[in-house]
């Protein structure tokens, strides 16, 4: 079985966001799989996904941080600043972080670690909403 959702994120301000829920939402197909893999596709280059931790919210703080410090705004050498002072590094911190995510579906879930959910990495101080293409195949 192969199938193929569309999954809209509200807008979400800069930061490092726990999506796992929605994805699960509005994938329910996932729970009709004994075996399988969820690939996730973000179609924006100024945001990135990745898992991470899913318990303690000063993870997603503390890379916001690092984040920010590793890509300034403003820097010297920009010349890609159409959309503002964040348009540069945004694109840069969704290269170094990715737009893409395969992870295994089994007995019916995703297979993530126990400490472990999906990201939505904003990186622009504001943003419309976020899309997602979410291809499914198991059985």
């Amino acid at each position: 079985m192969w199938q193929q959702n569309i999954i809209q994120l509200s807008a979400m301000g800069r930061g490092f966001h726990l999506i796992t829920n929605q994805v699960i939402q509005q994938c329910p197909q996932i729970h009709n799989l004994d075996v399988g893999l969820l690939h996730l596709f973000l179609q924006h280059t100024s945001a990135s996904i990745t898992v991470n931790e899913n318990a303690d919210p000063t993870v997603r703080y503390d890379l916001e941080q690092h984040f920010n410090r590793f890509v300034p705004e403003d820097a010297p050498y920009y010349q890609h600043d159409y959309e503002g002072s964040d348009d540069m590094p945004a694109h840069i911190k969704s290269t170094t972080i990715g737009c893409e995510l395969t992870l295994p579906i089994r007995d019916g879930q995703l297979a993530l670690g126990t400490w472990q959910g999906i990201y939505l990495c904003e990186h622009r101080n504001q943003s419309g909403g976020r899309r997602l293409i979410a291809t499914i195949q198991g059985q």
